[in-house]
């Protein structure tokens, strides 16, 4: 065992003592998968607010708005995980082609389904598969890293290149979908959307070479035990899910607000300030080497994030929503990074697509979730009432994971690996 542990820091002691994003991104055969990813991640973006956009303006209801993209995140929630075991086996690029063509078909559907101002279940039908079948880029992206660093301390850094290309993304894509509904036509938004799924997903399935190996994993019939059933994985996706109700409350709010002022087209301004302390965030996070346990990062991370989200129902100018909302977004970094870098330790290899996928579909449903109730509350009380989600959501969550965090801590793989050996999975290797 003495030297499992000598000889792992002194092959990459340069990393283990300063990990940082040069020398993440000098590892070999990344930009393959990262530049087609970041192309490919950038309309999931653009999805939920271009919906929020294109509905309101065909029925004059932020209710009936929030409801249809509701419909796209709860179902997205639902198949994702699906869609995560399935590149766990079959491999990323058997799940990825049909996904992408059938979201472009769908979402080009709801598109003109919404403009020929068809019943708003002809809408909820089109949402459907249009959600079920958003391409898994980011988890894909995370799992190819995990395939390429193999425990080192990198890994923590990539979490947060991760996150912060994450955010990059909902700097962007906010911005360009609603220059394109507000400036171009309210379908824009949408149409681009689709556009940029085909393109981006087509291309990030081409790469082939780096996407982890299905023969790898096939053998060992315990890998394809579900993430669901590893106790941690279930405390992170309501952890998850209480982050969703910020995006979600976020998106909509922040549409509301702007509108109630008379300048709609602050709306993207203020999401992206939003999203740009959350990659700023990010940025520090990962340039940081942490001596503190991830689980107490997470704990404290999360109760700075409730802290903050609790105070957005309040704003009421402009300037103090911008503000409030880059300390929201520069607190959601370090609990999505810290919640990605625990799945390392808690999930076997064979099992993380579908592990990052679940905590994606958990964003997603709690997002949801938010928009229609949000979305609710300003069509019914006082406008800013929709703020009131992010702060009930993180309260929950943390409420939950102040409980249950014990259940964070990583336990012995020895009954995962279809072996005999006793403490450490490296020795199953040997």
């Amino acid at each position: 065992m003495a030297s499992t542990v000598t000889t792992e820091p002194s092959k990459d002691s340069s990393a283990s003592s300063r990990p940082g994003y040069g020398q993440l991104l000098r590892t070999r055969g990344a930009w393959t998968f990262l530049l087609p990813g970041f192309a490919a991640r950038q309309p999931f973006a653009m999805l939920t607010i271009s919906i929020v956009l294109l509905v309101q303006h065909t029925t004059g209801s932020y209710g009936a708005a929030g409801a249809a993209a509701a419909v796209t995140g709860v179902s997205m929630a639902l198949f994702a995980p699906y869609s995560g075991r399935l590149a766990d086996r079959y491999g990323q690029r058997a799940v990825l082609i049909p996904g992408v063509l059938v979201h472009v078909l769908s979402g080009l559907t709801l598109t003109a389904l919404a403009l020929t101002d068809a019943p708003l279940w002809a809408l909820f039908a089109a949402a459907v598969p249009t959600g079920a079948s958003v391409p898994q880029i980011g988890p894909m992206v995370r799992a190819r890293w995990g395939v390429k660093l193999q425990g080192s301390p990198l890994m923590t850094t990539a979490a947060a290149f991760e996150s912060v290309t994450d955010e990059l993304t909902f700097v962007v894509g906010p911005l360009l979908a609603t220059a394109l509904c507000t400036a171009v036509d309210p379908a824009a938004g949408l149409v681009t959307e689709a556009a940029l799924t085909l393109l981006g997903g087509l291309l990030f399935a081409a790469q082939k070479s780096t996407q982890p190996s299905v023969t790898a994993v096939g053998h060992a019939r315990v890998e394809h035990t579900s993430a669901l059933r590893v106790p941690g994985v279930r405390v992170l996706i309501v952890t998850f899910l209480g982050i969703g109700s910020v995006f979600g409350g976020m998106q909509v709010s922040l549409a509301a607000f702007t509108e109630s002022i008379g300048e709609p087209g602050l709306n993207g301004v203020l999401y992206g300030t939003f999203a740009a302390g959350n990659m700023l965030s990010g940025i520090a996070c990962g340039a940081i080497a942490w001596k503190v346990a991830p689980q107490r990062r997470l704990v404290i991370g999360y109760a700075a994030l409730a802290l903050a989200a609790s105070g957005l129902w309040a704003a009421h100018s402009v300037l103090v929503l911008a503000g409030l909302g880059l300390l929201v977004g520069m607190c959601i970094a370090p609990a999505l990074i810290t919640g990605y870098t625990l799945v390392e330790s808690l999930v076997p290899a064979g099992a993380r697509t579908e592990a990052f996928t679940w905590l994606t579909g958990a964003v997603a449903l709690g997002q949801a979730a938010a928009v229609t109730v949000a979305g609710q509350l300003e069509d019914r009380f006082w406008g800013g009432a929709g703020f009131l989600v992010p702060m009930g959501g993180t309260l929950l969550a943390l409420a939950t994971l102040l409980a249950l965090r014990s259940r964070l801590a990583a336990r012995p793989r020895a009954r995962t690996v279809a072996r005999g050996v006793g403490h450490r999975v490296p020795v199953a290797v040997d």
